[in-house]
């Protein structure tokens, strides 16, 4: 239908997240219609951030630089570390600007199902920080499901030995959200950390 490369380009966006053979023909369309100004800078920026990103080695963002931004950011509150499952988090918590401390991301969450144990996590350098010192706080900002809630539980029973504070974020009714629809799991939250 337009030659193995063509075929090739499509496999490749249809193996991304929220993109299947259709999506992802239509994109291939689009980028063709144009290559010198569409394709051409796609794949240079492709090819930098593929030489240029690495993973943080204090926290495990993703960035150009390491320590990362956040990380070498000096008004960061180091004593205050926010743990989540992937970077992807760290990236919401920052574009809301509700985060004033560091992150340490885990590259997951502990699973039965998927056979993900505490040392398939990112919890060394976790631990490492806490015992360095200076660490007064960790919020635990993990998702409302099985796996987060066992992984948090986890993480509390392994920390409470250090003395470090360990805090989760509150989960129940968002904003704007109606009663009626919510699941039973979620209004129970909701009622039970009510304040």
């Amino acid at each position: 239908m337009g030659g193995p490369e063509l075929e090739g380009l499509i496999q490749i966006f249809a193996r991304l997240p929220g993109l299947g053979q259709r999506s992802a023909r239509r994109l291939v369309l689009k980028l063709l219609e144009n290559p010198e100004s569409r394709m051409v800078p796609l794949a240079q920026a492709l090819a930098a951030a593929a030489r240029a990103v690495k993973h943080c080695s204090e926290c495990g963002n993703l960035d150009s630089r390491d320590p990362c931004s956040v990380c070498g950011d000096a008004r960061r509150d180091r004593s205050i570390v926010c743990v989540v499952e992937g970077v992807g988090d760290v990236w919401a918590l920052e574009r809301a600007r509700v985060h004033g401390g560091v992150y340490h991301v885990l590259g997951g969450t502990l699973s039965a199902l998927s056979g993900t144990r505490p040392e398939d996590l990112s919890l060394g350098p976790l631990l490492a920080r806490i015992e360095g010192g200076g660490v007064e706080e960790v919020i635990l900002a993990l998702s409302a499901t099985v796996d987060g809630a066992a992984t948090a539980h986890w993480l509390t029973d392994r920390l409470r030995p250090s003395g470090v504070r360990v805090t989760r974020v509150a989960q129940g009714v968002p904003i704007g959200g109606a009663l009626d629809v919510l699941d039973d799991g979620t209004l129970a939250t909701a009622l039970k950390a009510r304040r």
